[in-house]
């Protein structure tokens, strides 16, 4: 049973507009995220764009797909992971100091589809290890996520 929610939040000296303009880019996921290598997007980013997601956990590297399914701008962007029905997003929380932006990993019932429960326990280590993962690498992209909007 995977976890129903992983997440893991950043304070950011930036404006909500100026975050928003780096998360809702999801052409550069790549180069936040260290298991999404590449997001193909297909048309403009908006409530219902379709993405085509290239993965990579060491020599392993399969492909899914996505579909926008959260869109208010400056505030969050979400999709929805076909192949294992997870809803990641990035909500924007206006500070004192800028604002505080909090990535999730959600999973609806605690329950992915059968084959990426399988895949999770036979090739990534198990749902805790493969979580565990997931939460160190949501502090990695979140910090790339920081720098990138801080310089804008």
């Amino acid at each position: 049973m995977a976890a129903p929610l992983i997440e893991a939040s950043i304070d950011i000296d930036a404006t909500p507009a100026q975050v928003w303009s780096v998360i809702s880019d999801l052409k550069r996921m790549g180069e936040w995220s260290p298991q999404c290598k590449k997001m193909i997007i297909r048309g403009p980013i908006t409530l219902g764009t379709k993405t085509i997601n290239i993965n990579q956990r060491g020599p392993l590297v399969w492909p899914t797909t996505s579909k926008v399914v959260r869109f208010t701008p400056n505030e969050e962007i979400g999709f929805r992971v076909a192949e294992n029905r997870t809803v990641w997003s990035y909500t924007i929380t206006p500070t004192d100091s800028g604002v505080t932006v909090t990535e999730r990993r959600e999973v609806p019932g605690g329950s992915t589809t059968k084959i990426s429960a399988l895949l999770v326990d036979k090739m990534m280590g198990g749902t805790e290890n493969f979580e565990a993962e997931l939460k160190l690498g949501m502090a990695e992209t979140l910090g790339k996520i920081k720098k990138a909007a801080e310089r804008n």
